[in-house]
């Protein structure tokens, strides 16, 4: 017998004695509910042992054919469906064994989730979880199958830790906080570079630049257009289907067999989950993707083990409690800044760290069993975290650490899967950390300008509860954090009769209505002659971008201008400390045709390292200043260097030739 036979032998012995435990401690568990439970009882020795094994068989060969039909239900009810149905059909199996009372489908939904949590303990204990279920299934797929996939190019895994800086990702690789990323680098399989953002450091622009290769006209996360008197929000699904549909051209970087899960774009990939703009029951049909998975595709194997949802619940719950837990440690200890957490966000927050993350991970598990060429995964966690906590505090850098072990995860099962995979990792930006603007300087920004425009701040009206608890919110703090519509849009916030503002993290954008395209530096000047001159000297505002009808783009700092199209500067240039692209980066915003008429960024303090943000974030992004403009990326060492990155759209171009490279056809 050979050493492979052996270690095949060895493997499958140790598969069976950990089933027939799992099965055994199931009995035991039918007879502590047996005991526990009023309206189940067993009351012979040998019917544990049988309901164990009719239990088994419905979990695994019944439920994952049922789940097939019942997979929406599983989907938008984050598992409690599946528990549901799953108990109901454990009442009918248990209720079929000769002498043993069920009383009610109730009970049936308590044992489901009794064993439930048996199975996730015992599991956790045994290591026997969902990464073994596709270990062994990628090893008999690439024994059995026809091999094709192994002869295919290596496919490429992108994961995206969402906000996460360069300057973040180096301490906690250093510190302990990321052993994954850590041990790449150590052992050289891979190395850390940094690329630099675009002027709208976000999500929307950063996403839409690397998987289109474009991010033309994306102006923030939220933006306002004047000729449509809209408000555009990239997540909303509507408006994010709409900023697709203007940038792809059909051969985004997903385009050849290519999977999208949790981002805000599909990068014209076939297959893809938890996509903003590919939200299809919320889009007209003229922004429906033709190649729509049907919902809750990528989640299949996920729900489709109810440990799976038991564990995702768990952690989930444990995420209120740390939140809850930090929120009042920072109270008590007078941190600063710091941010209202209560309301509804101690139970929101976990839909971004933990179910949307364990999700998201099965979907690409699934992926690479398939064998799909390329993936683009976004981790939102850290980023939702940073926004209340900051970009280090102690329970931030505990998301990075659940986050790091995903991608160990897999990292691990990629070395198993049927087709060989790289992984790379990277951020679509970084973050800026600071005291927020209404809070440091005693009134929002859109009220100082509204103020400087000669109208007060209108009241928001309409919506539901949601946009009533911002109201009263903003009504007892002085402030309008945002607008809301009944839909769930942002609304057009007219701060002054025929004058829009709209903020995005660091950046606060003026359009003014009464005047069709861009206003001028001389007609701002002339009807509202206030206005320019108490931003540039206020505190707060690091400079303005406006455009002059005599010298055209014009940066407006408290000591000087520059005037970008002659690059003639009066008293200090502005620019310098911005680094040394902010010019070209300035003036591609300036010709971007929803430019708005002021471009307002915050100001940086290089002595603390921070910048006041126009939202009600303590780490926030959007603009130039700080951390927030410098991403990173790890690649695998043997990857064409990356050389200097400026811009989202320099790394579809990398990502597009490192594709090549590797065999990967391009698209049409």
């Amino acid at each position: 017998m050979t050493e492979a036979e052996r270690g095949r032998l060895l493997r499958r012995g140790r598969t069976a004695a950990r089933m027939a435990l799992v099965l055994l401690t199931v009995a035991l568990a039918l007879h502590g509910l047996d005991l526990l439970l009023a309206g189940f009882d067993m009351p012979q020795w040998w019917q544990p042992i049988v309901c164990a094994l009719l239990l088994s068989l419905l979990t695994s060969v019944v439920w994952p054919l049922v789940l097939r039909v019942a997979l929406p239900i599983a989907l938008f009810t984050l598992g409690i469906g599946s528990f549901l149905l799953l108990g109901a059909g454990a009442f009918a199996a248990l209720a079929a064994v000769p002498g043993v009372e069920v009383a009610s489908p109730r009970t049936g939904i308590l044992v489901v989730l009794g064993i439930s949590v048996v199975n996730a303990i015992v599991s956790s204990v045994l290591a026997i979880d969902e990464d073994e279920i596709f270990f062994r299934r990628a090893i008999r797929r690439s024994r059995r199958g026809p091999g094709h996939l192994a002869d295919q190019p290596p496919g490429v895994i992108f994961l995206q830790v969402d906000g996460l800086g360069y300057d973040v990702v180096r301490r906690a690789v250093r510190d302990g906080d990321m052993p994954t990323l850590a041990r790449w680098l150590a052992a050289g399989s891979h190395k850390l570079s940094m690329w630099r953002t675009d002027w709208s450091s976000q999500t929307g622009s950063s996403v839409s630049g690397i998987l289109h290769g474009s991010n033309h006209d994306i102006l923030g996360f939220r933006w306002y257009e004047k000729d449509r008197d809209h408000v555009m929000a990239c997540a909303h699904p509507r408006d994010a289907a709409e900023i697709e549909r203007r940038h792809s051209d059909g051969r985004g970087l997903l385009a050849v067999d290519g999977a999208s899960h949790g981002n805000l774009f599909t990068g014209d990939a076939p297959h893809f989950s938890l996509t903003m703009s590919a939200v299809s029951v919320l889009l007209p049909k003229g922004l429906r993707r033709r190649r729509d998975d049907r919902v809750g595709a990528g989640y299949y194997t996920y729900f489709a083990n109810p440990v799976n949802a038991v564990h995702t619940l768990g952690a989930a719950l444990m995420d209120v409690g740390r939140e809850l837990s930090a929120a009042a440690k920072q109270r008590r200890a007078g941190v600063r800044p710091r941010v209202k957490r209560g309301g509804i966000y101690p139970f929101a927050r976990p839909g971004t760290t933990v179910i949307a993350r364990d999700v998201v991970v099965s979907a690409v598990l699934e992926d690479m069993l398939a064998g799909r060429s390329v993936v683009y995964a976004d981790f939102l966690g850290y980023d939702e975290v940073a926004h209340h906590s900051g970009i280090e505090r102690f329970d931030s850098l505990a998301v990075l650490r659940a986050i790091d072990q995903q991608i160990g995860r897999l990292y691990r099962a990629a070395k198993l899967a049927p087709r060989q995979y790289h992984l790379v990792v990277l951020s679509d930006h970084g973050q800026t950390q600071g005291w927020a603007f209404a809070d440091r300087f005693g009134e929002p920004v859109e009220d100082l300008i509204g103020r400087l425009c000669g109208g007060p701040v209108e009241e928001v009206s309409g919506g539901g509860p949601i946009a009533q608890r911002l109201r009263d919110r903003a009504t007892r703090a002085g402030r309008i954090e945002h607008r809301l519509r009944a839909d769930g849009r942002t609304e057009v916030n007219r701060v002054a009769p025929g004058v829009v503002v709209t903020v995005s993290g660091h950046v606060a954008m003026v359009s003014f209505t009464d005047h069709e395209g861009r206003v001028e530096l001389e007609t701002i000047e002339r009807e509202y002659p206030e206005l320019l001159p108490t931003l540039v000297d206020h505190p707060g505002v690091g400079f303005m971008l406006v455009r002059s009808k005599e010298f055209g783009p014009v940066v407006l700092g408290r000591d000087g201008l520059h005037r970008l199209d002659s690059g003639f500067v009066v008293g200090d240039d502005p620019l310098p400390p911005l680094g040394p692209h902010a010019a070209e980066l300035m003036k591609r915003v300036d010709s971007y045709p929803h430019c708005a008429d002021v471009m307002i960024n915050s100001r940086y303090d290089p002595e603390t390292d921070e910048a006041s943000p126009f939202e009600p974030h303590v780490g926030s992004h959007g603009g130039f200043g700080g951390p927030q403009e410098r991403a990173f990326l790890i690649y695998p060492q043997e990857f064409e260097p990356p050389g200097a990155l400026v811009g989202a759209e320099s790394l579809h171009r990398l990502f597009r030739l490192w594709l090549t490279k590797l065999g990967h056809p391009t698209p049409h």
